[in-house]
């Protein structure tokens, strides 16, 4: 018996050993899965930290791709504008081109017209200095004429006084004759 519980005794240790490292092994494995556990938990944590942050960022990105869009469209109803205006711009400088060409053409013409005017004028010049001449010599032509005929005048009433004087001096000799006579 005593054998027997010896034995059982060497068996219940035996198993009380066995049990001792199966419970330290279960311990070991419950830490080590409690350790797992943990990490993952801390994976998991981290994996919600990042998931919130992709989500927070990806709320950003679609709010600035929403915000791109509205830019966009703006900017290409800003460019639909400014087409616009280049093409008025375009428009108005043909129209200015074309006025431009028209002053430079009037330009020439004007330009033509004052050299013929100036020949003109050049020759209206001569002319004009030319019948000034003629004036000059027609005013001293006419001096000269006006005290010939000053002279001329002069010489009649000289002569008108003379044919007076012997006139009378006839008359007188014509009536002392006359009375000579008779």
């Amino acid at each position: 018996m005593k054998k027997v519980l010896l034995e059982m005794e060497d068996q219940k240790n035996s198993y009380e050993q066995k049990a001792k490292e199966s419970l330290q092994k279960v311990l070991e494995e419950k830490m080590s899965t409690e350790q797992q556990l943990q990490s993952t938990q801390r994976s998991l944590a981290l994996a919600e930290q990042k998931c919130e942050e992709w989500r927070s960022q990806y709320k950003a990105l679609k709010e600035d791709w929403r915000k791109l869009g509205t830019q966009h469209r703006e900017l290409e109803s800003q460019l639909h504008v400014l087409q616009s205006k280049l093409q008025g711009a375009d428009s108005r400088d043909l129209q200015m081109n074309q006025a431009l060409r028209l002053l430079e053409n009037e330009h020439q013409e004007l330009q033509a017209k004052i050299e013929h005017l100036q020949g003109d004028r050049d020759l209206y010049s001569l002319d004009t200095q030319h019948l000034q001449d003629q004036l000059k010599r027609s005013e001293e032509e006419k001096l000269a004429l006006v005290a010939k005929v000053q002279q001329l005048q002069s010489l009649l009433q000289n002569q008108s006084l003379q044919l007076q004087e012997q006139e009378k001096l006839l008359t007188k000799e014509g009536q002392q004759i006359y009375q000579h006579k008779f």
